[in-house]
């Protein structure tokens, strides 16, 4: 039982903000990785997604594909239809060898919208939970019938957001509905990410690690702004520069034997906050939190 770490391209291309680094080549983010230490990398905008281009791209630079975002939504099609929806990024995950589907319900979220703040995020009533959960759960049974653990991501601007949401989540899905635990979301959304470790251990499948600034969010929330401007004005880093501690996420992700992935993932713009710089601290942080946690790291790829 092992973890390995990853990073996401987002610190180098935000495809949210295709201004925030969006001329940056492909080969420069995997070779940044690939320098740093990270073992694998997850899907960007600018990753062909062709396996048969791809895997020997990523070989080249000694990383494995981790897995990457698909954006759901079963509040506004059936499970048929998202399983058809979901075909092509099934199958390049399936063909680059990944272990993880990475979902989050997109339908009628908000944080991709710069205008609209991040107060009017979406909310469910108790039917709308139970037939959310109904679709997620069958849909995920699907996705673990093809050979991968399904990880749902909470995230600020959508239906899960806060401790009520993930609490309903859990309670209104089956065990085949794994979680992206993302301790930056957790954080500003109110939810302690130990906590949420400690109390949903069965249900941990994949990790984002990010940092939060919370002066950054408090002003996102006195001014009544969206996610995107939060982005902007610096509310995430990555584990080392920020309020959340990484020893006890450690800890918790070592007391309920963990294994898999450790993703590095912060929203910023690259031309303040350098990505490789920004990902070296990252990367050391979380290697030595998770040592001292008695964590095991993979020896290679």
């Amino acid at each position: 039982m092992s973890v390995r770490f990853g990073v996401s391209p987002i610190a180098w291309v935000n495809d949210d903000m295709p201004e925030l680094g969006g001329e940056t080549p492909l080969e420069t983010i995997l070779a940044d990785a690939r320098d740093i230490g990270f073992v694998g990398v997850e899907l960007g905008g600018k990753f062909p997604k062709d396996a048969a281009v791809l895997k020997p791209l990523l070989d080249s630079y000694g990383l494995d594909l981790i897995g990457g975002w698909y954006s759901g939504e079963l509040l506004a099609r059936d499970v048929d239809a998202e399983i058809a929806a979901a075909q092509s990024h099934l199958a390049l995950l399936k063909a680059m060898g990944a272990t993880v589907f990475v979902h989050a319900e997109t339908s009628n979220a908000i944080h991709g919208q710069r205008s609209t703040p991040l107060s009017a995020t979406p909310r469910l009533d108790e039917a709308g939970w139970k037939a959310f959960g109904a679709r997620m759960t069958s849909f995920a049974d699907y996705i673990q019938g093809q050979g991968l653990r399904f990880a749902y991501h909470h995230h600020l601007g959508t239906v899960v957001e806060r401790p009520d949401d993930l609490a309903a989540f859990v309670r209104v899905t089956g065990g085949s509905v794994g979680l992206t635990l993302d301790t930056g979301h957790a954080a500003l959304g109110g939810i302690d990410p130990v906590a949420a470790i400690r109390a949903h251990p069965e249900r941990i499948a994949h990790v984002h690690c990010k940092d939060v600034r919370r002066a950054v969010f408090a002003e996102v929330q006195t001014k009544d702004t969206s996610f995107l401007e939060g982005v902007l004005a610096g509310m995430f880093t990555v584990p080392g520069d920020g309020g959340l501690d990484y020893a006890a996420v450690m800890r918790a992700l070592a007391d309920i034997g963990y294994a898999g992935w450790i993703v590095v993932e912060a929203e910023q713009d690259p031309a303040i906050a350098d990505p490789r710089q920004y990902g070296e601290l990252g990367l050391r942080t979380l290697e030595r939190e998770a040592a001292t946690a008695g964590l095991k790291k993979a020896a290679s790829r």
